[in-house]
């Protein structure tokens, strides 16, 4: 059986259905999904959890203490909610690629 984990990461153009991915070997299945927001978010994760039997959800940065508590109810306690987190350098230049891309503005709403 292959240990099978999904990583969500946000942007806000994202279509979960459509802006996916699956990397497996015989003892690894890895899903990528981008969400726009909380609510695709754990509806994402509670339907792989319920089809695919995902053992561990990663998340991106941009997820909140909070958001991850809610994903971590949602899926329940025989899910692993894990989030990848960056140093303060590693932080500041993502956050400046994001910005300039228009992520918190109008212009990233398009």
């Amino acid at each position: 059986m292959a240990f099978k984990v999904v990583f969500l990461a946000h942007t806000p153009d994202a279509e979960p259905e459509k802006h996916r991915c699956v990397i497996e070997t015989s003892k690894y299945k890895l899903f990528v999904v981008l969400v726009k927001d909380q609510d695709q978010a754990i509806k994402v994760c509670k339907k792989l959890v319920k089809e695919e039997g995902i053992h561990s959800i990663l998340l991106c940065p941009g997820f909140t203490h909070k958001d991850v508590a809610k994903i971590a109810e949602a899926v329940g306690k025989n899910t692993g909610v894990f989030v990848a987190r960056g140093d303060g350098p590693s932080s500041r230049v993502s956050r400046k690629v994001i910005e300039e891309e228009g992520w918190f503005s109008e212009k990233g709403k398009e």
